[in-house]
């Protein structure tokens, strides 16, 4: 082995960046843009989903909410109603969910750091969620039931808990200066 340092290696244990010597004129990152797509992409998932549900139940849920009362061998075929919830505000519910997932989608994409780190909690929750179903009470993760949101919600995680995500979204903000007439700064030179 060499002493010899190569530059292009970085070491294992870096100390933090400070996100106050980011230029307040930093580019937006790649994995700003891609999350808040993919943010977004869970929404669309999520609407698609919940129509699907309140327009026909599809097996695995009605497996499951035969499973929950108490007859696991026949699934029964239920509607939204019969779950003790219309339609309207089951769809209602999951509108208000998917239009506060597309807010935070738009508010990461300018650069918000809150809505960064709620989005990367929420999709820690969503994962726990699915692995403990699977865990404790043997739910098959496919194509048809969970995988595709497990699989956004992992890649939210690794495109917003990048460094250049959190150094962009923590970056101070240029001062933004106020409106004014186009004929004031000609007024004002006079």
């Amino acid at each position: 082995m060499s002493a010899e340092r190569h530059p292009e290696k970085r070491v294992a244990f870096e100390p933090p960046v400070d996100p106050t010597t980011a230029d307040p004129a930093m580019r937006r990152p790649a994995s700003i843009v891609t999350g808040s797509v993919l943010v977004l992409l869970r929404a669309a998932a999520g609407a698609l989903w919940a129509a699907s549900v309140a327009f026909s139940l599809p097996p695995w849920l009605r497996a499951f909410a035969g499973a929950a009362s108490g007859n696991a061998d026949e699934p029964l075929d239920l509607s939204v109603s019969d779950l003790g919830v219309g339609t309207a505000v089951f769809l209602g519910v999951l509108g208000v969910v998917c239009a506060v997932q597309v807010i935070l989608g738009i508010r990461i994409f300018f650069g918000g750091n809150l809505a960064r780190v709620l989005v990367m909690v929420l999709s820690v929750g969503s994962i726990s969620a699915s692995f403990v179903g699977w865990w404790a009470y043997g739910e098959v993760i496919t194509v048809g039931t969970t995988l595709i949101t497990l699989s956004l919600d992992i890649l939210v995680l690794l495109a917003l808990s990048s460094r250049d995500a959190a150094a962009y979204a923590r970056r101070p903000r240029r001062e933004r200066r106020a409106r004014r007439p186009r004929g004031a700064d000609a007024a004002e030179a006079v």
